[in-house]
């Protein structure tokens, strides 16, 4: 059922339009695809379903014949495909915009309820597009090409635009190192990046993410004999490895609070981020929990909302994923387990190292073993945090500017509890980039969850907000340019762009 909003604003009519005709039917067809991650699809490399799903966004894509797109898809010996493509600038002195999202999906997991499925698509009358991968990331492709098309549709002008959407970002992002060294020379300087794989607090304003945790993932394993014993005749002579690995998690964190013991883990909290956290519990209210799908009688960690924020942005974290060593339920008998296995996913913040974070881990969880028994713990993944740099004063205008234009409500700026690997990489490739980090997992959106979907709404909207900033971008490289003064635009003090785009006083690039 179509969930129009009418408009005078010719870039929103053009959004409205074109989700309703072509984007809402093609990320249908995408959320039919189970392309997996690397990680969580050991056939990926011969099942063909990353190439199906790349090959359904590029067709889209080429069907929108945008002027000066032009497009190309890599895939090295063993490596996922990433999409890169390039649209050229309205004016060469426009500067140049990254836009990023990613095409593969988490694994499907249990818990959906009817109707909704994973990869049988319901579109539901407040414009919900239920199904796996649609709003984490499928819908950032979509967004990008339509809000760069709306630019062109409405005569506006823009940056040149280079869009890379890659394949395994869900695996920690492996083969992305490769490829942007690769593409590094065709991408140039660009001096704003745009993620389109974040989140938003609610549905009613513009969120731009701040800031992201790191994380470190692995098995911890304990073993204690060499095979199973009779419970009857072994317990309260063997140790069970269940509860020596409760002790060993007691190193890592409080079984109380959750405050986190290994002091490598804990950061400062600079004080700007936790202004901004308190504007954005004001905002949420009790929604920071209630929108979790607590059972009746359970509630948060904490009864501050402001501490509840920082737990989940700027706080380490821990988090028993997975385990292995028992048995199900029906087949386990009154038998003492040689071992237990528990995957540990442990956030840490933004400003933590996650190499010297992983370290930490391992040397606490592995010193001095309880009752000697054999305790080790691998880990394989880790992956930084990230904190934005602070908003050149163009970019929080036109932040605003677009928020209370296509939501009628003032931007508010939050970090995120998840990690997006790309974001690290690009502030150390281009450490003078401005970054809008935005997206549409929301309240119950329940990415990596059952039930995931997309608010369709709220991306048509964020689709024009995005529009925006690239228009107030491309006008402000304009209008710092003392060389550059078309239609008699008015001139901005070159003095009070220097550090937006790297001019001195006089205007000269430096």
């Amino acid at each position: 059922k179509p969930h129009k909003m009418a408009s005078a604003d010719p870039v929103e009519a053009y959004v409205e339009e074109e989700w309703e005709a072509t984007v809402v039917p093609a990320l249908t067809e995408y959320i039919k695809i189970p392309n997996q991650s690397p990680l969580f699809d050991p056939e990926w490399n011969s099942n063909g379903l990353l190439e199906q799903a790349t090959k359904l966004m590029t067709d889209w894509v080429e069907g929108q014949k945008v002027p000066g797109l032009t497009m190309e898809v890599l895939q090295n010996d063993g490596m996922t495909p990433l999409i890169f493509m390039e649209v050229a600038a309205t004016d060469p002195e426009a500067g140049t915009v990254l836009l990023y999202g990613h095409l593969d999906k988490q694994p499907p997991f249990e818990g959906w309820v009817s109707p909704w499925s994973p990869y049988d698509p319901v579109l539901t009358e407040d414009g919900k597009l239920y199904g796996r991968g649609g709003a984490d990331d499928g819908y950032a492709i979509f967004a990008a090409i339509t809000a760069l098309k709306g630019l062109k549709k409405s005569g506006q002008k823009h940056g040149r635009a280079v869009i890379v959407i890659e394949a395994c970002e869900e695996s920690g992002s492996p083969d992305l190192p490769a490829y942007i060294e690769q593409l590094k020379p065709r991408i140039g300087n660009p001096d704003l990046v745009v993620c389109l794989d974040s989140g938003c607090g609610n549905y009613e304003q513009l969120w731009v993410t701040t800031s992201l945790r790191g994380i470190v993932a692995g098995t911890l394993r304990v073993s204690i004999t060499s095979e199973g014993v009779h419970s009857g005749d072994s317990s309260g002579v063997i140790p069970d490895t269940f509860r020596i690995a409760r002790r060993l998690l007691d190193r890592v964190d409080d079984s109380e609070t959750g405050a986190f013991k290994v002091e490598a883990l804990n950061c400062a909290i600079p004080d700007a981020r936790v202004k901004q956290t308190e504007v954005a519990a004001d905002v949420l209210g009790n929604k920071i929990y209630s929108d979790f799908p607590f059972l009746p009688g359970a509630g948060p960690a904490s009864d501050s909302l402001v501490d509840l924020a920082l737990n989940r942005t700027w706080r380490p974290t821990l988090t028993v994923t997975g385990a292995s060593g028992l048995p199900p339920l029906a087949q386990a008998g009154n038998v003492l387990r040689p071992t237990t296995e528990l995957m540990l996913s442990v956030r840490v913040p933004p400003a933590v190292d996650p190499v010297k974070a992983q370290a930490a881990l391992k040397a606490v969880l592995e010193a001095d073993p309880p009752y000697g028994a054999k305790v080790e713990f691998d880990s394989s993944k880790a992956g930084p945090g990230w904190e934005s740099p602070a908003l050149a004063p163009w970019l929080e205008a036109a932040a605003a500017k677009a928020s209370n234009a296509y939501y009628s409500k003032p931007p508010v700026y939050y970090g995120e509890g998840g990690s997006i690997p790309f974001m690290g990489m690009l502030g150390n490739l281009f450490p003078s980039a401005q970054f809008l980090i935005v997206g549409v997992l929301g309240p119950a959106s329940n990415a990596h969850g059952p039930n995931e979907f997309l608010h369709v709404p709220y991306a048509k909207k964020l689709t024009c907000v995005v529009a925006s900033v690239l228009a107030d971008h491309c006008k402000l490289r304009l209008d710092a340019d003392p060389t550059v003064h078309r239609n008699k635009r008015a001139r901005v003090e070159p003095d009070a762009l220097a550090q937006d785009f790297g001019r001195d006083a006089e205007g000269k690039k430096i």
